[in-house]
C-alpha cells in the first residue's frame, strides 16, 4: 500500500509550481479562481506523481477555452458538454496534459446512463460530487497562501505544510476528510454511499480497482452499499463496465479488486462467469477451488509478466483469469469418484467470446484471449516424454502468433502445492520452450507453410483453381508438420505419388 507523505506532496506540488503558477496567474487575471483537483492531489499525498493534470475553475467551458488559449497550447474540446477543455502544455522540458473542468453539480435519473450536466458556483459542491473523499480534495491555487495561520481546518493545514521556500501553506480545500483517509487506507464517498453509487453506479467498480491499486480497504458502509446497490449496474453501457474492469485487470494488484467485486455480487452483473467458479467443494474434496485457482493463475501470470520485462497485457490477464470458465459447465462426477471436466478448453473459449463480446471488447483481442483459452491445455496433452520435431512444430503451428502469452498462460496454470509435481511440470515446459528455440534457428516455425505454394500445386498436378488444390497444400502441409523443410524437389515428388495414390482409390 502506498504510504501517507506529505513530505513527498510538498515536492511534487513544487515540481508542479511553474506549470500551476502559470495556469493560476492566467486565470486570476481574467477573474476566476483555479484548483488542482482529484487524482493529482491524491497522488501528490501518496508520493507518486500524476502524468495528467486536472484542474476545476469557476470558469464556464467559453471562458475556460480562451485562457487557455492565450497560454499557446493546442486545444480539444471534445469535453465540452461536460464542461472540460483540454490543452497540453510544456514545462521544464516536460510536456504535461491538462484539462481544465467547469465547478459541476451534476444530478442523474434513475434510468439514466451519464448525468445531466449542470455547472456549479462553489468548490465545496464540486467536490462533493466526486466519486471518493481521497478524489475530493483540491488545491487552491488561485488565492495567494497566507504566511501564517492555517487554511483548512487547523490539523488538515498542518498535515499539508509548507510547499517550497517562501510559498507558505498548502491551501488544501478538503471538506470530507480525504487526507484523514488517505492515512488510514480507507476508501469512502463523500456523499452518502447510497447516494453516490446510485447517481453513477460505476463509482463501485472504481471502488474495486482503487481498493486493488492502492491496497486500501472499503468502508464497511461503502461494502452494504455495493451489495445493495448491484442492479443499478444495469444503466451503465458495456463500454464504461468494459473500461473499468482493464483498468482493473492492468493494475499490479486486481486480485483484491476482482474478489471485492464477486463478494459483493458486482461481478453477477457483467461476468457472472467468474463468481460461477466458486464450484461447491464436496465432503470428499474431490476437486480443488476453481475460483481461488483462477485468482492464482492471475497473479502469477502478472509475476511472470514482470519477470520477462514485458509490459502489462490485458490479453495475457483476461485469459488468465478466464482460462476455466468451462469447467461449471463440463463438470461431471465419475463413477470412480474423481470430478472431470472434459471440454471445458473448448466450452471455455466459447463463453469467453460471448461475454467479452458482450462487454464491447475489441474483436482482435476476443480472438486471441478464445484462442488461448482453447489452447491453455495443448501442453499437457503431450504427456511427459520426449518432445519431437514434430510434436514442437505442431504446437508452435497452433499457437501460431500467441505463442509468448501461450507460454506465459501455461506457467501461470500450474498451482498445485505438489512440489514435486510442480518441479515436473515447470522442467517439462522450459525443456519445450528450449526445443522451440532450437529448432526455430534450424526453421522458420513462426510461419510454417508447405514447400509449395497454391500456383506451384496447380502446375505440378495441372489442375485449375477447386478443392483439390486445397486438399493437396493440406497433405504438403502435414508432411511440412511431420518432418520438417524437403526442398521443392522432394516436395514435389511427395505430391506426386500422393496424387498417383488419390487417383488410384478413386478408380
Amino acid at each position: 500500500m502506498p504510504q501517507f507523505s506529505p513530505d513527498e506532496a510538498r515536492a511534487e506540488l513544487d515540481r508542479l509550481a511553474p506549470l500551476t503558477d502559470r495556469l493560476a496567474q492566467a486565470f486570476g487575471a481574467a477573474g476566476h479562481s483555479l484548483f488542482l483537483v482529484g487524482g493529482p492531489v491524491r497522488d501528490a499525498f501518496l508520493g507518486q506523481t500524476s502524468a495528467d493534470l486536472d484542474f476545476t475553475t469557476s470558469a464556464r467551458p467559453d471562458q475556460i477555452e480562451a485562457v487557455l488559449r492565450r497560454l499557446g497550447g493546442p486545444i480539444w474540446d471534445v469535453g465540452r458538454q461536460f464542461g472540460t477543455i483540454g490543452t497540453r502544455l510544456k514545462s521544464e522540458r516536460r510536456a504535461w496534459q491538462v484539462e481544465v473542468t467547469t465547478f459541476r453539480a451534476d444530478t442523474y435519473r434513475d434510468d439514466s446512463r451519464k448525468p445531466e450536466v449542470r455547472f456549479g458556483d462553489t468548490i465545496e459542491a464540486d467536490l462533493r460530487r466526486r466519486d471518493f473523499t481521497i478524489n475530493a480534495m483540491a488545491v487552491d491555487l488561485s488565492v495567494p497562501a497566507p504566511t501564517t495561520g492555517p487554511t483548512t481546518a487547523p490539523e488538515r493545514a498542518a498535515e499539508a505544510g509548507p510547499t517550497r521556500p517562501g510559498a507558505g501553506r498548502i491551501k488544501l480545500i478538503d471538506p470530507f476528510g480525504g487526507l484523514r483517509d488517505l492515512k488510514a487506507g480507507l476508501i469512502r464517498t463523500p456523499a452518502a454511499p447510497q447516494e453516490s453509487f446510485s447517481d453513477d453506479p460505476l463509482r463501485m467498480l472504481r471502488a474495486a480497482r482503487f481498493a486493488a491499486r492502492l491496497g486500501f480497504r472499503p468502508a464497511p458502509e461503502v461494502v452494504r452499499a455495493m451489495m445493495d446497490l448491484t442492479d443499478r449496474l444495469d444503466i451503465v453501457s458495456a463500454e464504461r463496465v468494459r473500461d473499468e474492469l482493464t483498468k482493473l485487470l492492468l493494475s499490479e494488484r486486481p486480485r483484491v479488486g476482482l474478489d471485492l467485486m464477486v463478494r459483493t455480487g458486482l461481478a453477477d452483473r457483467f461476468l457472472p462467469e467468474l463468481p460461477a467458479l466458486r464450484l461447491e467443494i464436496d465432503e470428499h474434496h474431490r476437486h480443488k477451488d476453481v475460483y481461488e485457482h483462477s485468482l492464482t493463475v492471475l497473479d502469477q501470470a502478472i509475476a511472470l509478466e514482470r519477470e520477462r520485462g514485458q509490459a502489462p497485457d490485458i490479453v495475457d490477464r483476461l485469459a488468465a483469469l478466464l482460462h476455466d470458465i468451462g469447467k461449471p459447465k463440463t463438470r461431471r462426477f465419475e463413477a470412480d469418484g474423481k470430478v472431470s471436466f472434459h471440454h471445458h478448453d473448448v466450452v471455455g473459449a466459447k463463453l469467453a467470446r460471448k461475454r467479452l463480446t458482450a462487454l464491447r471488447y475489441p474483436s482482435d483481442q476476443i480472438d486471441s484471449v478464445a484462442r488461448l483459452i482453447e489452447l491453455h491445455l495443448r501442453f499437457h496433452g503431450y504427456g511427459d516424454g520426449q518432445w519431437t520435431d514434430s510434436a514442437v512444430r505442431r504446437y508452435v503451428r497452433d499457437a501460431g502468433p500467441e505463442l509468448e502469452r501461450l507460454h506465459i498462460l501455461t506457467r501461470s496454470d500450474c498451482t498445485t502445492r505438489n512440489q514435486a509435481k510442480a518441479t515436473r511440470l515447470r522442467r517439462a515446459y522450459e525443456e519445450l520452450e528450449w526445443r522451440i528455440d532450437e529448432l526455430s534457428q534450424q526453421e522458420e516455425l513462426d510461419s510454417i507453410r508447405p514447400d509449395l505454394d497454391g500456383h506451384q500445386i496447380m502446375a505440378v498436378l495441372g489442375l485449375g483453381p477447386g478443392p483439390a488444390v486445397g486438399q493437396a497444400y493440406d497433405f504438403l502441409l502435414e508432411l511440412r508438420l511431420e518432418r520438417g523443410p524437403l526442398g521443392a524437389e522432394a516436395a514435389e515428388a511427395e505430391l506426386r505419388r500422393w496424387w498417383a495414390e488419390r487417383s488410384s482409390a478413386a478408380d
